[in-house]
């Protein structure tokens, strides 16, 4: 009796000791699993481990798939926690299409750049096109950009370009389709903008006046990639254009985990368009993934190593630039630097840009 009740009292011991375990871990072992549709640019973030490990202990484990974020729009999101394109127009029309009354959640936000070698941004600057400031923030000047496209000019065409013979053929800044993703799309608002004295478009007359420059920065590119990522990695791998616009978190991403990033510089167009990346909640659990995006210290901390600007934490962005040393260098604040934000045509009219553009 006594070595029964000896393994009995042993096997309570066990039991409590177990209980205490489970206990103290608490909800880090009852995770969910979320699965997401999410922009290119953002697949480095959702992959790292670090991400990975913050959002298990939060209780999500988190896969995702890619496609360019106006592309979201018309694919069906059965079975998905949440989509997060990169920018609120093609959010918008997920949730109208989905009837979706939650807010959506905009946990971080870049600026479009042009990313150059710094030759080339050099005679953009001695042609007036582009100037780098005494902090070494290189800006581009669009209004002349687009002047410049009007009048048909090439690159040979540019004061002292006899000097750089791997630049030939019509000067235009490489972009994503815009009928797939939000950089293209958002890269016309812009564009827009200007064309159409600096007042959006909210009008057939104004998309009327807009359409022939549109459709010729369009259609001059030729074929056009359907995300970011596709025109960057050509870039990067010394097979793309000579001006390729990109989120400014593609760049600030290298110079932030301490890679190379060679001669390549950043060029702040003088009037662009901020993406605001922004999660669509499809289910309970996506809308408070979307929230922890935005709120935790941890994950804010993660996204400026990714080179995103959290909304809710300023100074985290320059916060993960400190200290590296790169040729691209990043404007702190976007206003102080004097770059101006477009805004942005209405989802409605912003399709019917694009279709112009397009030539549809």
């Amino acid at each position: 009796m006594r070595r029964a009740g000896g393994v009995l009292a042993s096997l309570l011991l066990l039991a409590g000791v177990a209980f205490a375990i489970l206990h103290e871990r608490g909800d880090t072992d009852r995770t969910v699993t979320v699965r997401g549709l999410i922009g290119s640019e953002k697949l480095d973030f959702f992959n790292d481990q670090a991400v990975t490990d913050e959002l298990k202990a939060k209780g999500f484990r988190v896969a995702v798939e890619t496609t360019g974020s106006w592309s979201m729009a018309s694919t069906s999101l059965d079975g998905y926690g949440f989509a997060f394109p990169a920018s609120l127009p093609p959010a918008e029309e997920i949730r109208k299409q989905r009837q979706i009354s939650t807010e959506p959640v905009r946990p971080f936000y870049s600026p479009l750049v042009i990313v150059a070698h710094s030759p080339v941004a050099e005679l953009l600057v001695r042609n007036g096109l582009a100037e780098k400031g005494s902090s070494g923030l290189w800006t581009f000047h669009m209004s002349d950009y687009l002047q410049a496209v009007k009048a048909g000019r090439n690159w040979q065409d540019l004061k002292d370009a006899k000097s750089h013979p791997d630049l030939s053929g019509a000067m235009y800044i490489r972009t994503t389709d815009p009928s797939t993703s939000s950089s293209g799309a958002l890269h016309l608002a812009a564009v827009s903008y200007l064309e159409n004295g600096g007042t959006v478009v909210a009008d057939d007359a104004a998309l009327a006046r807009v359409t022939p420059l549109v459709r010729t920065l369009t259609q001059m590119q030729g074929d056009q990639k359907t995300s970011s990522d596709g025109p960057y990695r050509d870039f990067l791998s010394g097979i793309g254009d000579p001006l390729v616009l990109v989120y400014e978190s593609q760049v600030a991403a290298l110079v932030a985990q301490g890679r190379s990033t060679g001669d390549l510089v950043a060029l702040y167009p003088d009037t662009t368009v901020s993406s605001g990346h922004t999660v669509i909640g499809l289910t309970p659990d996506g809308d408070r993934l979307a929230r922890l995006l935005r709120d935790d210290e941890r994950l804010r901390s993660l996204e400026a190593s990714y080179g995103f600007r959290p909304q809710a934490d300023p100074g985290a962005f320059t916060g993960a630039l400190s200290g590296r040393q790169s040729p691209a260098v990043f404007a702190p604040d976007l206003s102080a630097a004097g770059i101006r934000q477009a805004p942005v045509p209405a989802v409605g009219m912003l399709s019917k840009l694009i279709d112009a553009a397009k030539g549809r």
